[in-house]
């Protein structure tokens, strides 16, 4: 019995140490993205609304942009649509929608349902520029400076809160 006290004590120790450190660390709940404060991937997708059009990465330069992706199939994405329309009206960022792994038709009739918040909307529809996003789950979002830099990543629908907290201090710290 004695010789199993010992290695049961070690245990309780490392996870009352563990449990401590988690408690208090400050980003409890945060996933932090590799791709924060490093360019945005260059892709260049065809253009869900216009199919003269592409959406590319260039277009991402010059100015605050938020990209969002998003899918018909994903019940976050249609939590955060309000949301979505209500920051787009506020003009203070460029809106690009990745809509990743979806039907063209059925997209497009969800923006003419919902309404659109987007100026460009690329059609991810094998999901590759997606994974170069670093995207695993719909939906995510994007704040990228104008230099072509991501600065803030949204993991999940975005709410007023976040927007408030996590994407607006950005923008007002730079004058936009």
């Amino acid at each position: 019995m004695n010789r199993f006290v010992l290695p049961l004590a070690g245990f309780a120790a490392l996870v009352v140490v563990l449990a401590v450190g988690i408690k208090h660390s400050p980003d409890v709940g945060t996933i932090k993205s590799p791709l924060i404060g490093r360019p945005v991937p260059q892709f260049s997708l065809p253009s869900l609304t216009d199919a003269q059009h592409s959406v590319s990465s260039s277009a991402l330069k010059g100015r605050w942009s938020l990209v969002n992706v998003w899918g018909t199939w994903c019940v976050g994405c249609r939590e955060e649509h309000p949301v979505l329309l209500e920051i787009s009206k506020q003009k203070q960022v460029a809106f690009v929608g990745l809509n990743w792994k979806d039907d063209d038709a059925q997209a497009l009739g969800w923006l003419a349902e919902l309404g659109n918040p987007y100026d460009v909307i690329g059609a991810d529809r094998d999901g590759r520029v997606a994974i170069d996003w670093g995207v695993y789950a719909a939906p995510e979002t994007f704040l990228v400076d104008p230099q072509g830099i991501i600065v803030q990543k949204q993991i999940g629908p975005m709410t007023r809160e976040a927007w408030e907290r996590d994407f607006l201090p950005h923008l007002k710290s730079a004058g936009s």
